[in-house]
């Protein structure tokens, strides 16, 4: 007798932004909500920390060939540093390294934010996922090993006090892809000679998305219904899928081009078609195209043409 087939999930498509909650990995997240969707395919837009909280896009179906846009997105944190100790994880979860007696003002900590706008150059913790000669740097890490990341360019577009005490700051920071908030707060505790590790983190929004499309783990629980294990009765997945952000959203950052049906059809078969529209562009080198707020295909405008790259069936 043959072995039964693993059972497929739903063709599901679209973003779940996820709050995601303080102790939860990322992707224990993406698996949760996968088998809350009973979706056949998901994944995540950016890794979050267990000891971090906030906004964690998972995408479920099509949606995950545009994970690289939102990962290529702008990020809000809000996060506490708290001053006097140095950690090896440069958060609560490692071992401190360095300590200090001294504490900054609110006054000292507002006069190096400047050295922290803009294009910086900064240095990955030595707890991250960033691969050194194959291995990942946390695995070489844990084993004792020394670490040496090379430093990177990251962009940082604003960087605000919240609050301040005196063995604390709290800090707002709008930042670009691959910056270390972790590493944030070592340099600034390091240059104000004070030492510091982070005690707080919460991620607010990943562009496009904003803290309006959040969604907790146990409103998707509660709206997730009964499913019967001998598939006679047909689960209604309606209100679950009313958390669902469409596709398309994430393609907010390329020129878009709205379709008709008979335009749409013609693009899922793989073949260009004209752009019409007073506001269609006129050349892209990447645009997205939709019919009624779907997404249809990511591709190119050409010559006054819209040529498919990558077609979505959902």
């Amino acid at each position: 007798m043959g072995r039964r087939g693993k059972k497929k999930g739903r063709p599901v498509s679209g973003w779940v932004v996820l709050d995601k909650p303080v102790g939860m990995g990322s992707t224990e997240a993406v698996s949760k909500v996968k088998w809350l969707f009973n979706a056949d395919k998901a994944g995540h837009a950016g890794t979050l920390d267990p000891l971090a909280s906030g906004m964690l896009p998972i995408a479920l179906g099509e949606a995950t060939k545009t994970v690289p846009y939102v990962m290529d997105g702008t990020k809000v944190y809000r996060f506490t540093v708290t001053w006097g100790e140095e950690r090896n994880t440069d958060d609560l979860e490692g071992v401190a390294t360095q300590n200090s007696e001294n504490r900054p003002t609110k006054a000292e900590v507002s006069g190096i934010l400047a050295d922290y706008i803009g294009v910086i150059s900064q240095i990955p913790p030595v707890f991250s996922a960033i691969k050194i000669g194959g291995e990942r740097a946390y695995d070489l890490a844990r084993e004792g090993e020394a670490v040496e990341i090379p430093a990177r360019e990251v962009e940082i577009d604003r960087l605000d006090i919240i609050h301040h005490d005196d063995n604390s700051t709290e800090f707002e920071v709008e930042c670009g892809k691959g910056t270390y908030v972790r590493s944030l707060a070592r340099d600034m505790g390091r240059q104000l000679g004070c030492y510091g590790h982070i005690s707080t983190l919460r991620r607010l929004a990943v562009d496009p998305f904003t803290d309006e499309d959040f969604v907790t783990v146990g409103e998707l629980e509660a709206a997730r219904p009964a499913i019967s294990e001998d598939d006679v009765a047909r689960p209604d997945f309606s209100v679950m899928d009313g958390y669902v952000v469409e596709t398309a959203a994430a393609l907010d950052c390329l020129p878009q081009v709205p379709l008709t049906d008979e335009a749409a059809q013609r693009v899922r078969l793989g073949n260009p078609v004209i752009v019409r529209g007073r506001d269609a562009p006129i050349e892209a080198e990447e645009a997205c195209a939709t019919v009624r707020g779907k997404l249809v295909a990511i591709g190119a405008v050409e010559g006054g043409q819209f040529k498919p790259k990558r077609v979505f069936t959902a």
